[in-house]
């Protein structure tokens, strides 16, 4: 009897446990009873009846990307090309999400691909290539109203690849490859283009430093030159202050004189200029004669 108290015992306490849920967050349970929707429990603990109450679907109401395999669309001018893309899309009611449509992801991905065909079938191959932005917002804005029914909001779609034939690519790689060329030869124009304005700045400088240098010498021998001539002219100055402060008499005065005409006949000259007064060059030469006279007399 004691055994089989613990056993039931156990099993109420193992019925009271699974009466227990508890409803993780970002997420939504769809419960059941007898087989029909009674209601949605959001997150947080709830009570079932046992037996009568069951949790029919579990959804997570967080944002999820579906992944699609490339579909091929034609577009206005004919060319076929492959685009695969990814749907955002994200659960707003748990109750149409289990009971509005049977495979939700399935679902979209063929909504997507017929949506897909009939944008891309409206435009020409350029315009599908330029227009990816506005290919994105059509795709979200139909889908998103599509499927307003099943409880799911498409937040946004993205073209994840567009692939044209292969003729195409190639005339496309070929282009591209002609761009970066030109973009290249381009760059390297502009370069050697500020690399000559560069050196041409430099030797535009250079040139005005040397001739600021050739100014700044040329000053100061100018400098220097004057200020010789003004030292010249200023010893002579006080030579013949001194003279005139000695007052030499006339004698001596023809001392000198005939002292400067006996270095000038000395000299290389070929020509010598001899005064035309020759009374006055006689009576200097009295006059000196009479100096040194009395000077060896002493």
């Amino acid at each position: 009897m004691i055994l089989v108290l613990a056993i039931l015992l156990v099993a109420i306490l193992i019925l009271l446990v699974r009466c227990i849920v508890i409803v993780p967050q970002s997420n939504a349970f769809v419960v059941e009873r007898l087989g029909v929707y009674k209601t949605t429990w959001e997150a947080g603990l709830h009570l079932r009846t046992p037996f009568i109450e069951r949790v029919a679907r579990r959804v997570s109401l967080k944002e999820e990307a579906a992944d699609f395999q490339p579909q091929p669309v034609i577009t206005r001018d004919n060319v076929t090309m492959m685009i695969d893309t990814v749907v955002f899309f994200q659960v707003f009611d748990a109750k149409l999400y289990a009971y509005g449509v049977s495979r939700p992801i399935q679902a979209i991905e063929n909504l997507s691909a017929t949506t897909l065909r009939d944008i891309i079938g409206s435009m020409t191959l350029d315009e599908t290539l330029t227009s990816r932005d506005t290919i994105n917002s059509r795709i979200t804005a139909s889908l998103d109203e599509s499927t307003d029914r099943w409880g799911i909001k498409v937040n946004r779609v993205e073209l994840k690849n567009i692939e044209p034939p292969l003729e195409i690519r190639q005339a496309m790689e070929k282009q591209m490859k002609a761009d970066r060329e030109k973009r290249a030869s381009i760059l390297l124009a502009e370069g050697e283009k500020q690399a000559a304005i560069t050196r041409a700045e430099g030797e535009k400088e250079s040139a005005i430093l040397r001739a600021e240098a050739v100014k700044q010498q040329r000053i100061r021998e100018a400098e220097g030159e004057a200020q010789a001539l003004l030292t010249v002219q200023k010893a002579q100055a006080d030579a013949i202050r001194m003279i005139n402060e000695a007052a030499p008499s006339q004698s001596m005065l023809a001392l000198r004189s005939m002292e400067a005409m006996e270095k000038v006949a000395d000299g290389q000259a070929t020509k010598l200029i001899v005064p035309s007064d020759m009374q006055n060059l006689a009576a200097t030469v009295a006059s000196i004669q009479e100096i040194a006279g009395g000077t060896a007399a002493k």
